[in-house]
């Protein structure tokens, strides 16, 4: 395999996509902020849509379908920024912080 031709290959599409799901599962355990929750939230769905790419260039029938998948997990991932991004604003206006543990007492 040379590098030129390595684009022709699944598994290098796979390894992508398992890289940056392991990077997004990494900081999503390791972040304290929730900036960095979502960041790691969105690569994980990035590594997903990246593998399901893959799959639809190299294996599927119908070339539709994993565009399909992947254009629905935009569309999640967009929602779960907008969502996530208005909660965050929100704790910070009531808690003057985004990190994870000054947040231990949310009641009242």
């Amino acid at each position: 395999m040379t590098l030129l031709t390595i684009h022709q290959h699944l598994t290098t599409y796979l390894a992508i996509g398992a890289m940056l799901f392991g990077f997004g599962v990494y900081g999503l355990l390791t972040r304290r902020t929730f900036i960095g929750m979502l960041i790691a939230s969105e690569l994980i769905l990035c590594g997903v849509s990246v593998n399901f790419m893959a799959f639809n260039r190299f294996l599927a029938p119908d070339p539709a379908v994993g565009q399909i998948f992947t254009l629905f997990i935009m569309a999640i991932a967009a929602a779960e920024a907008a969502i996530g991004l208005s909660i965050v604003v929100a704790i910070y206006r009531s808690f003057k912080s985004v990190d994870t543990e000054d947040l231990v007492n949310l009641k009242g």
